[in-house]
């Protein structure tokens, strides 16, 4: 045995990660990461609520994550890093706030592989109820999570195909969906733009379009997926760049696009729009007249929350792996296996917190679908509480490449000021949804975690500190 090895090579394991991901892999990943289960199952909701304006929720929340991922861009081709936004945090503002951002994001990628396997159990109960829905969980949760195991070259070509489907299957919607609204299309009870304004554009008035960004935020987070997985390809600078400026199209087509035309078709007070899990695509198809609808749309948001299940995987396991990197998670965590490169004991540790939130559903006394939907429901203040975080860094960042006249291949539009309207913007939108009754809860709780967790950050610096000293 070689002894000028350390024991971690001699057992086969290493800290680097492999480049394994291809640029298609990356191509489809930048696109299907603002292609959620959420988008097919959680707009109803949010159009129920806030009525035809609904679809400004989405256009705001859209613009706000063009030029969030703009600032990623920056950062993130200037020092590509598999920590992302959390690696930037932790150089810009300091290492308690990259700390804090890391584990509230690795903890909502964790609660979304749990609330990915609870939807995809109950659409395969729906096709074989003979089977239990817990048993369906369990089963999916397991399977999916297995691939992450693997090289990571895996991962990137079940989510292109998997993504290949959404994309193919919303492509589709968008024409069907069009062609109705010209009058083109003949079949079914809908057509035209009349929904959009005959029951009212603001119903609700403007609180509930506020509150809404809270569930449009939730649809978005996803899209900065590539920037972490860039870390893994072979020109992650060039890769980031093409994905940063592709989020225009991406946001304004797929989302923006299809919730305009479905609030121009449907009437925001269907009451099938109100029931949870129905989804807003469904009941346009079924309006539409499109046979199979309901098998359609179930096959396609079995085809994403599968996506997403692996992608949550991929994506808690590499933000474990960075902050155990940097020295604020065990550091078994960083351990990768020299053979394919994949952080194998950052992916255990993510799959068994996973595993034991979808055996939530086997509990006869806890209530697994309300603990899952309110873990889902605080993941939009979190998305917002991220986007916060990557503004504050780039805004820091920014300063300190200018003055050290480093090489930035990407820059944030009409710095500084842009990057100030947008820290504003997001600070408003909780302050405002913090007094709101729906979103209060939500709001304070989820701000109650962070603050914990940025106390614990706070002693953490400090005693690393300390050792340092």
């Amino acid at each position: 045995m070689d002894t000028s090895l350390s024991i971690e090579q001699q057992r086969g394991e290493n800290s680097k990660l492999n480049a394994g991901l291809k640029s298609r892999h990356l191509t489809m990943m930048s696109i299907a990461g603002v292609i959620g289960g959420s988008l097919f199952v959680g707009s109803g909701s949010v159009i129920h609520s806030a009525g035809p304006a609904a679809f400004l929720a989405f256009l705001v929340g859209g613009i706000l994550m063009m030029l969030i991922m703009r600032m990623l861009g920056e950062m993130a081709t200037s020092s590509p890093d598999t920590g992302s936004f959390s690696t930037y945090a932790d150089r810009a503002i300091g290492r308690w706030a990259g700390f804090t951002i890391g584990w509230l994001y690795w903890g909502y990628w964790v609660s979304l592989m749990a609330w990915e396997a609870y939807v995809a159990g109950k659409i395969l109960n729906g096709w074989f109820p003979s089977i239990s829905i817990n048993v369906f969980v369990l089963v999916t949760t397991l399977a999916l999570l297995s691939i992450n195991f693997f090289n990571v070259k895996n991962y990137g070509e079940f989510e292109f195909w998997f993504a290949l489907i959404k994309v193919v299957a919303i492509i589709c919607f968008l024409v069907v969906c069009t062609l109705a609204v010209m009058n083109i299309w003949s079949i079914g009870e809908v057509k035209g733009v009349s929904n959009l304004t005959a029951h009212g554009f603001m119903p609700n008035g403007i609180a509930p379009v506020v509150g809404a960004m809270l569930g449009v935020m939730f649809a978005f987070l996803g899209a900065e997926i590539a920037t972490i997985a860039a870390s893994e390809s072979e020109n992650p600078a060039k890769q980031i760049i093409k994905t940063t400026k592709s989020v225009v199209w991406r946001v304004g087509l797929f989302y923006v696009g299809s919730i305009f035309l479905i609030v121009c078709l449907v009437p925001w007070n269907d009451p099938m729009l109100g029931q949870s899990g129905y989804g807003s695509y469904r009941r346009t198809l079924e309006l539409l007249g499109v046979p199979g609808a309901e098998f359609v749309m179930n096959f396609v948001v079995l085809t994403s929350v599968s996506s997403c299940l692996i992608s949550a995987h991929y994506t808690a396991s590499r933000m474990l792996f960075s902050l155990a990197s940097r020295g604020d998670a065990p550091s078994c965590f960083k351990l990768t296996k020299a053979n394919t490169g994949i952080p194998m004991f950052a992916i255990i540790g993510s799959c068994l917190v996973a595993v034991a939130l979808a055996l939530i559903n086997f509990s006869e006394v806890l209530r697994p679908k309300d603990i899952l939907d309110t873990l889902m429901n605080m993941t939009g203040t979190i998305a917002l509480l991220v986007y916060l975080v990557i503004a504050c860094s780039q805004l820091k960042m920014r300063r300190k490449l200018e003055a050290l006249g480093g090489d930035m291949p990407l820059k944030m539009w009409l710095y500084p000021w842009l990057t100030w309207l947008v820290i504003i913007f997001i600070v408003v939108c909780l302050i405002m949804m913090s007094f709101m009754p729906d979103y209060q809860v939500l709001v304070v709780s989820t701000g109650a975690a962070a603050m914990v967790l940025a106390l614990v950050g706070v002693i953490h610096q400090a005693r690393c500190s300390k050792r340092l000293r």
